[in-house]
């Protein structure tokens, strides 16, 4: 089943790194597969579709700004998902993860549990039809934001004591999203911890996430859930 997917890109990896692992847009392509219809919307230029119904699916990347900043093209986006709410299938990562929240009636926040880097584990809570049966999954994460406060129609699908709202679906809006970020590899998750060793992270927090990605992780069992979301939720 082809798809065609709009891909809200709302950041970039931060230079050198695209030369080697490509743009948000590219690695979430490389995530859902090649059997799909792809067009890219730099969010931050002021790029948006010209209908909520342009493309039967939106994916919202991650950001390196917060859903909290009050910039224009943040609270444009938001408007452009409420008005494509239950119109076409969206999955939010991260950045977007918080954006639908914040968009549908919740709230996020710098949280005061700091960096969540490395490899991270969220416990499957409730399962979604286009779920398997894992009762965890391991996947990269990268943020420092956080759900405080669900929309009331949000429905809990996983989570960790570090970030208790880390998967979450809005069935009646026809929208998921996820904390962490499936479509980072570990190379490029062990890439973005060392450009930002000593900055962002001290030595010891790089070590210790750097030591999680050699572990085993569920990116590719996370890709076939959300191309089974979209499948299960784009209009026929």
């Amino acid at each position: 089943m082809t798809i065609k997917v709009g891909i809200l890109q709302t950041g970039s990896p931060p230079p050198p790194l695209p030369e080697r692992f490509g743009s948000y847009s590219v690695m979430v392509q490389e995530l859902l597969g090649p059997q799909h219809e792809y067009t890219t919307f730099d969010v931050r230029k002021g790029e948006l579709p010209a209908r909520a119904d342009s493309c039967a699916a939106y994916v919202i990347t991650g950001s390196a700004s917060g859903v909290y900043d009050g910039d224009a093209w943040i609270d444009g986006l938001k408007q452009f998902v409420r008005d494509a709410s239950g119109q076409s299938a969206m999955v939010g990562i991260c950045f977007g993860h918080q954006l639908l929240a914040e968009a549908f009636g919740g709230q996020v926040v710098k949280s005061p549990r700091g960096w969540g880097i490395g490899l991270h584990s969220y416990d499957v809570r409730a399962r979604a039809a286009w779920m398997d049966d894992a009762e965890s999954i391991a996947v990269p994460a990268s943020h420092q934001d956080q759900i405080v406060k669900l929309p009331a129609d949000a429905r809990l699908l996983g989570g960790s004591e570090f970030t208790p709202y880390g998967i979450v679906e809005y069935p009646q809006r026809r929208a998921m999203s996820l904390q962490s970020h499936p479509e980072f590899s570990p190379e490029y998750a062990a890439a973005l911890i060392e450009l930002r060793r000593s900055s962002k992270y001290t030595n010891e927090q790089a070590d210790r996430a750097l030591q999680t990605l050699r572990k085993p992780n569920d990116r590719a069992r996370v890709g076939a859930w959300l191309a089974e979301f979209l499948r299960s939720n784009v209009r026929g």
